[in-house]
């Protein structure tokens, strides 16, 4: 007698169409008024599976947060490689990260709207993502210093700097759609390289 062998599931691509799901009940109808019963339908998975990999709502929410910020990250990875250390560099993370919110609005609405006044847990986690991008900045600010592109400044601060002028301009848009991301990027990015001596 022979026995069908059955197919071996994947955690990952398991894991992956929870997010998904997550992402759009998350995005439809809010944190608060989100069940994990609406994610566990619309992934087709059970609730055994997802809670496997999330033990809570709050866990999976901070899940998404975190993997949109690695796409961020990665994005911005990628499009610097080609790139001489310095300014140029800069500009090109800066042109990555505004376009990446354009292209994922939904996700970003996520993580600058629905964290805001969640609680301890999800303030905690937008300060670690916020800090996390101001390390980034504030590395290729330093290369920028180390190869003579910009005076000596205070990147540690700057680059904080940077993360809130962001943040304000990039979270309207998120809200109202206004203003588009490339009339952003044309007015934000050359106030931004002059804030740290950079010679347009």
């Amino acid at each position: 007698m022979t026995s069908k062998s059955a197919t071996p599931r994947d955690p990952d691509n398991t894991r992956e169409k929870i997010l998904d799901a997550a992402l759009d009940v998350f995005s439809s109808k809010g944190y608060h008024d989100t069940r994990m019963d609406e994610i566990v339908e619309q992934s087709g998975t059970s609730k055994g599976s997802i809670y496997f990999h999330f033990p809570n709502k709050e866990r999976l929410f901070l899940a998404l947060v975190d993997q949109f910020a690695n796409v961020i990250e990665r994005r911005v990875g990628e499009a610097i490689q080609k790139e001489a250390e310095g300014i140029q560099r800069v500009r090109v993370a800066l042109e990555t990260v505004l376009e990446t919110f354009g292209r994922y609005r939904r996700p970003a609405k996520l993580l600058l709207v629905q964290a805001v006044g969640l609680g301890n847990i999800f303030e905690k986690k937008r300060l670690e993502i916020n800090d996390r991008f101001a390390g980034m900045i504030r590395k290729y600010l330093d290369q920028s210093v180390t190869v003579g592109d910009i005076p000596s400044v205070d990147t540690e601060i700057l680059s904080h700097a940077w993360m809130g002028a962001i943040y304000a301009v990039v979270i309207r848009w998120v809200y109202t759609g206004e203003p588009e991301p490339k009339r952003i990027l044309s007015a934000l990015l050359p106030s931004l390289l002059r804030s740290v001596g950079y010679s347009l």
